[in-house]
């Protein structure tokens, strides 16, 4: 129905970032910032009808500016980690930002949620409101290669959906990752902990990760762990098992392989049973990592100065598989030339 604009704060170089918000008819909203292209916040009702922002946000951009702060952005080129920081591609061997213990995490030191990206256009002309946002990465950026030009449309549906399309192309074989890293509280309270949202998630194996979170290439399945979310169950039931990841993670940090078929499908839905909110997680993407905000540092804060807390949210990040291009078996993100890197994710809510 609308998009309405203002200006949300300025970078240390006077750079104005702007705070966009996109509403559909039925009242529900999402906002969106240039900085990071990141979510800011999805206002939905709950059972009763009350809004509520379901994500967690900061109330200023400086705390956005905080180095390793993730809420609600798009992160690349490569989401997730890649081991040693050094990929070999089309016969090159390219040495990345290495930002976490020898290891290259989502995009290196400056990745794209420290990116100031550009509006390139928007559409408020009927029900469904969108906003595309634009970047261009240059060649040797944080040591990936390629001239890379990424487009993140965001939309809102009529039906209470926020679909996120993404694009990509580059001048050099490269690789790319891309994912939203959105903070979720079907709470609408971050002052509560996530532990009693149940969860299902479509997949029946997760990629066994070993030392700092980097696969091992194996696939294990999820019966008799306390990764099965294939039928629902409460994120906290089984969180603190006696399982090698989840006692190296405090929490969950689980890549989990989606159905093989092509094309969008489900890959979880989630429910809070006190507010009735639901989410349904859709993506065309082979993985998802399920995060269940296992820390934040200290004395960082949600909206209202809540304090941020461990367990007091989940990220559900659709993506390719972490070091895929380590693993010849993991569905492969390299881009070329000749292709354009297209996938799409949705987080459609309602109630129950």
């Amino acid at each position: 129905m609308s998009i309405e604009q203002h200006i949300f704060g300025e970078m240390p170089n006077g750079t104005k970032i702007h705070l966009y918000t996109l509403k559909n008819n039925h009242n529900v909203s999402i906002q969106v910032m240039e900085y990071g292209a990141r979510v800011v916040s999805i206002h939905v009702p709950d059972k009763n009808g009350t809004f509520s922002n379901v994500v967690l946000s900061h109330d200023t951009l400086e705390e956005y500016l905080a180095d390793g702060d993730f809420l609600g952005a798009a992160v690349g080129r490569y989401a997730n980690r890649i081991a040693d920081g050094t990929v070999r591609i089309d016969g090159n061997t390219y040495s990345l930002s290495q930002n976490e213990n020898g290891n290259t995490l989502h995009g290196g030191f400056q990745g794209f949620h420290q990116k100031v990206w550009q509006v390139k256009d928007s559409n408020n002309s009927d029900d469904v409101p969108s906003i595309s946002f634009i970047y261009h990465s240059p060649d040797g950026e944080e040591g990936f290669p390629g001239n890379l030009d990424v487009t993140i449309k965001y939309t809102l549906s009529t039906d209470n959906a926020l679909v996120i399309d993404y694009e990509a192309r580059t001048d050099t074989a490269t690789l790319v990752n891309l994912t939203n890293h959105s903070f979720f509280n079907l709470s609408g309270d971050p002052g509560q902990d996530i532990l009693s949202h149940e969860l299902q998630v479509n997949a029946d194996s997760i990629t066994v990760a070993g030392s700092g979170l980097i696969p091992t290439g194996v696939f294990s399945p999820v019966a008799n762990t306390a990764a099965d979310f294939r039928q629902a169950k409460p994120i906290g039931r089984d969180i603190h098992a006696e399982e090698p990841l989840l006692l190296q993670c405090g929490g969950y940090d689980h890549n989990f392989v989606l159905s093989a078929e092509s094309g969008i499908k489900k890959a979880a839905e989630v429910y809070e049973p006190v507010s009735g909110r639901v989410m349904e997680t859709f993506t065309d993407m082979p993985g998802m990592q399920l995060y269940t905000a296992n820390g934040f540092p200290e004395n960082v804060y949600a909206s209202d100065g809540v304090p941020l807390q461990a367990h007091h949210a989940f990220c559900l990040e659709t993506q390719f598989y972490p070091d895929s291009p380590h693993h010849s078996n993991f569905p492969s993100a390299v881009l070329t030339p000749a292709d354009v890197y297209r996938h799409t994710t949705i987080y459609k809510f309602s109630v129950r």
